[in-house]
């Protein structure tokens, strides 16, 4: 069990960090600027095949890629809905009359490699938006008769994936990707996020005070904005924005971890009455 407000690590954004200030407070970002955690910090944190599966079975948008149809519009490789099989196989249904429908019934008994790459954007306005991408590599198949009129059912049989998000980039193995489940929030993630924002500005604002030695550096006289950037069964995560521009994420610890929005709800309000003390 977790103090409730563990912050977990805090990562920076910015160009140089201070080691003076003491803030445990990393330079290491992604390609797009996102900061990223260094491997330093001593925290709980999903697996790279739960936030695989996460991704997967959320609402984040998704585009199939086939080797030959580069021509097609992303519009008519992005599939009507996606699901994942007790082995692990995604199974994603297209209108039959789509690019990616003719190249799996034209290839038949031969094998065809494709890739589902999904890119996960943040549900709240924020600096560095995109807070990650997956990519699923595997086999394609025709799935007759399975889905409604006019459709078609797609199977990819899962080969290696990987993932690149806020807590770095890794590579998933079929086997792994299959035995983990999504986090029980990815449902309600985005909608609970606006909520935070919208309706919780000022009591995200007292998160501040529960960073201890980093409050100094990273919480300066001008309170910054804090916006809420990912929530699961673990802890929240919060960007911080001054000014000036300058951005750093906080990880938050709820007590356990939840199993619900229900239990969420209770850890949340322990969050909060631990920052306001």
């Amino acid at each position: 069990m977790s103090r409730p407000g563990n912050t977990t690590h805090v990562t920076d954004s910015t160009d140089s960090v201070d080691a003076s200030q003491g803030v445990d407070t990393t330079e290491d970002r992604s390609d797009r600027g996102q900061p990223r955690p260094s491997g330093l910090e001593n925290t709980r944190m999903p697996s790279a095949a739960e936030r695989t599966r996460t991704l997967v079975q959320s609402t984040c948008s998704a585009v199939l890629l086939v080797p030959g149809l580069d021509s097609a519009g992303s519009d008519q490789l992005v599939p009507l809905s996606r699901s994942v099989g007790p082995d692990g196989d995604l199974f994603l249904e297209f209108p039959a009359d789509s690019p990616a429908v003719r190249a799996a019934t034209h290839a038949q008994d031969d094998e065809l490699t494709a890739v589902l790459e999904i890119t996960d954007v943040a549900p709240v306005s924020v600096p560095h938006r995109i807070r990650g991408r997956a990519r699923v590599f595997g086999w394609l198949t025709c799935v007759p008769g399975m889905a409604g009129p006019g459709r078609m059912l797609l199977r990819l049989e899962t080969g290696e994936a990987y993932v690149d998000d806020l807590w770095g980039t890794e590579s998933v193995e079929p086997e792994e990707f299959r035995d983990a489940s999504a986090d029980p929030l990815v449902c309600h993630e985005a909608e609970l996020l606006q909520h935070l924002h919208a309706a919780h500005g000022e009591q995200l604002g007292t998160l501040c005070g529960l960073l201890g030695e980093h409050a100094e550096a990273g919480c300066s006289a001008h309170r910054p904005a804090v916006v809420p950037l990912a929530l699961d069964r673990l802890g929240l995560r919060v960007r911080l924005c001054e000014q000036d521009g300058r951005c750093f994420d906080a990880r938050f610890e709820l007590p356990e971890p939840v199993r619900d929005v229900t239990e969420l709800r209770h850890a949340m309000h322990t969050l909060f009455e631990a920052a306001a003390r």
